[in-house]
């Protein structure tokens, strides 16, 4: 699955545009995490613990965006986008969204022709 951040995919052409596709996840770190980064905020600094949760969390979204889009019959994802924001104070939700596609090699290549 080709995923890209841009509108278009240089050397392939459009074919079909299946259409919107994301991934959702909603994560909360557990009292013992939580308690680790509010110490380590008080020292300041990046806070690992969170870093690590947002990271996967990201990954994951991606990963189901992806499921989501070959199920579609898709065979790429343009212009992918992560969203975040806050449930409660506890809870992190992170999507990942972008337009199913499917692309095929453009013969020319994705070269401007002197046309």
């Amino acid at each position: 699955m080709i995923v890209t951040t841009t509108p278009y995919l240089a050397g392939y052409r459009v074919t079909e545009v299946k259409g919107q596709v994301f991934g959702l996840v909603v994560r909360s770190r557990g009292f013992a995490g939580n308690f680790a980064a509010g110490l380590r905020s008080l020292v300041g600094g990046e806070i690992h613990e969170y870093t690590s949760l947002l990271e996967d969390t990201r990954r994951q979204a991606l990963d189901r965006m992806v499921q989501n889009a070959t199920l579609m019959g898709a065979n790429a994802v343009l212009s992918m986008r992560f969203d975040s924001s806050e449930i409660g104070t506890t809870m992190s939700e992170i999507v990942a969204y972008g337009t199913a596609m499917v692309v095929v090699p453009d013969a020319q290549g994705g070269q401007p022709t002197n046309e």
